[in-house]
């Protein structure tokens, strides 16, 4: 275990220094200008070049990348043009949101799976079920974000369709709004957060729910025809035993991979989940630092999106060599 995770470091620093080197190497090709946007669009142009020297932007790309490098090295990711704040604090005040949401639509979407995959198991050929499945996963994510804002919430008025929480003075140790009102025993702030984490959370789990159940579902099929499971059932033991005893642990493997690249489309679902919603996150703050041309910050959000993905697909690898002790680290 010790030996797969040194090796996974390690590859994990190669891919930050590739991804560092691409999101880098976009300065050369957007035409923005990290001066003008600081100084302002009116400013003379003896200012732009001034701060220009300043920001060292005069300098060749590849002292620009090592200072770059070196700075990351001491973990300062530079000052966003936008909010000319150091985007590490940037990131350190919009990553807890990200996070909840991402844990509540992985939550969601592995619950999903199962509910699809169990439907599916046990009716069948059903049309309904394959159609509702069929139109679902073909709907984009923005569309179906848009659908369930306008549906849910400005049509019924069941849920909350923008924002993170009711309370704007409320403040916990975790950042996790819906853990910590329970932790400082407010329970009315974890219901609010609950209900507005689950429209943005179903909009980002609906896609996870439809590729792994089908997934699932077809493993089932392979798993359940296999000699150890009729044996199972000849022993007496009910289908329902049979299906969460034999089935599902031996049929997680292809599941869990396609959760690891569900996943990796979610991290940029995200930007388009937490502009609808006005999530306060990493996915908004990325958009916004889009439209100013804040590199920086675009920067800082890849390389935190890429950790979050290299982290999550470890878990995944050793939760597949457990459901499978013939798949070796």
């Amino acid at each position: 275990m010790l030996a797969y995770l040194a090796k996974r470091f390690a590859g994990a620093v190669v891919v930050l220094l590739v991804m560092s080197f691409i999101v880098f190497g976009l300065q050369s090709i957007i035409p923005a200008d990290p001066a003008r946007a600081i100084a302002g669009p009116n400013a003379p142009s003896e200012t732009v070049e001034a701060m220009r020297k300043e920001l060292g932007l005069d300098d060749p790309a590849v002292v620009q990348y090592g200072r770059f490098l070196l700075r990351l090295a001491h973990g300062d990711l530079g000052t966003s043009v936008r909010t000319r704040q150091p985007v590490s604090d940037d990131i350190r005040q919009y990553l807890p949101a990200t996070l909840e949401l991402v844990l509540a639509s992985i939550a969601l979407g592995v619950a999903l799976a199962g509910v699809m995959a169990a439907l599916q198991y046990l009716i069948p050929g059903s049309r309904g079920i394959r159609l509702a499945i069929v139109g679902v996963g073909s709907t984009p994510i923005f569309l179906s974000a848009l659908l369930l804002t306008y549906f849910v919430w400005f049509r019924l008025g069941w849920l909350p369709g923008a924002g993170r929480l009711s309370y704007p003075d409320f403040a916990g140790p975790t950042g996790l709004n819906v853990i910590d009102g329970i932790l400082v025993g407010r329970p009315e702030v974890s219901g609010d957060a609950l209900l507005h984490l689950i429209l943005p959370a179903l909009a980002l789990a609906l896609p996870i729910g439809i590729a792994v159940g089908r997934s699932l579902n077809g493993a089932l099929h392979d798993v359940m025809s296999q000699a150890y499971v009729r044996t199972a059932r000849g022993k007496g033991l009910s289908e329902t035993k049979v299906l969460f005893r034999h089935g599902l642990r031996n049929a997680a493997t292809a599941p869990l991979s396609m959760l690891g690249l569900q996943i990796r489309l979610l991290l940029g679902n995200l930007l388009v989940v937490e502009r609808v919603f006005g999530w306060p996150g990493l996915g908004l703050y990325a958009v916004q630092a889009f439209a100013s041309a804040d590199l920086p910050a675009v920067l800082g959000v890849a390389l935190v999106f890429g950790i979050l993905y290299i982290v999550v697909n470890t878990l995944i690898e050793i939760g597949q060599s457990i459901a499978d002790s013939r798949i070796s680290l």
